[in-house]
């Protein structure tokens, strides 16, 4: 089993090597002139790709395309840091906030009600809404 140490270290390799791919001088080429814009639609070849791997259900191929969308979100992450829009961090603590306000029935779940697939739905849901507000 990993360690989060371990996590930790990848994930901080992984920002690391996009860093140097996107250095100004010593970068790659193609690397450093894309923007957001420009690499949106791998974004979506690399989620049907994932979809694609799963429906083959081998493990390998799953772990490499999970890797693929992985990279576009810490690319797209890099971009606008330098945008000095938002950080690698900025995203992971709006996801993690997003599934503790999204799933009260595990994070503020007081009285410890089990609750349905169907309750769970309908709490994303109007959750979900309640936020586009």
């Amino acid at each position: 089993m990993t360690d989060r140490k371990e996590v930790a270290m990848s994930f901080n390799n992984l920002l690391d090597t996009i860093k140097k791919l996107r250095d100004k001088n010593e970068g790659c080429e193609w690397c450093k002139i894309q923007t957001s814009e420009s690499i949106a639609k791998y974004s979506i070849e690399e989620a049907n790709e994932v979809i694609e791997a799963i429906e083959s259900n081998e493990n390998n191929k799953i772990c490499d395309e999970l890797g693929d969308l992985l990279f576009q979100v810490i690319f797209h992450s890099e971009i606008k840091k330098e945008e000095n829009a938002f950080t690698i961090n900025d995203v992971i603590n709006s996801i993690n906030n997003k599934m503790i306000r999204r799933n009260p029935h595990v994070f503020n779940n007081k009285d410890k009600k089990k609750y349905s697939i169907n309750e769970i739905n309908k709490n994303w849901e109007r959750i979900k809404k309640e936020e586009q507000l």
